[in-house]
């Protein structure tokens, strides 16, 4: 079983950067492909990155290609989100997963445990 809790939400404005984190629990959590997901009103929830239990292959979704990244620190079990140059759009609640096994990333049914998930707003 794992835990998963994500802070470091909150309002900032276009342009600005937010660091999101996920803290994890339970002994197998570096075992684990990760991913970050969002979910803006009315909208599915939609993929964001992720990475591997490695933390040596990386995926991203094209619009926040090159802005965000993803990381993992398996020591303190953790994966974090840089976001940077943030934009209106990326406005959501953000979610971090885990996986016990993946084949597609970019598939939220693919992941087995979920946190509560963090608010991101970014005003124009």
């Amino acid at each position: 079983q794992v835990q998963l809790v994500e802070s470091g939400g909150g309002l900032v404005q276009a342009g600005g950067s937010l660091r999101l984190s996920c803290a994890a629990s339970g002994r197998t959590f570096s075992s684990y492909p990760m991913g970050w997901f969002r979910q803006a009103p009315g909208k599915e929830r939609e993929f964001v990155a992720g990475i591997n239990w490695r933390g040596d292959s990386t995926f991203y979704e094209e619009s926040v290609k090159g802005r965000f990244t993803i990381s993992r620190d398996n020591a303190e079990n953790t994966v974090a989100l840089q976001m940077n140059s943030l934009k209106p759009e990326d406005t959501a609640v953000y979610y971090c997963a885990a996986a016990r096994y993946i084949s597609d990333y970019r598939r939220h049914n693919e992941y087995d445990y979920w946190g509560q998930g963090t608010q991101v707003t970014v005003s124009s």
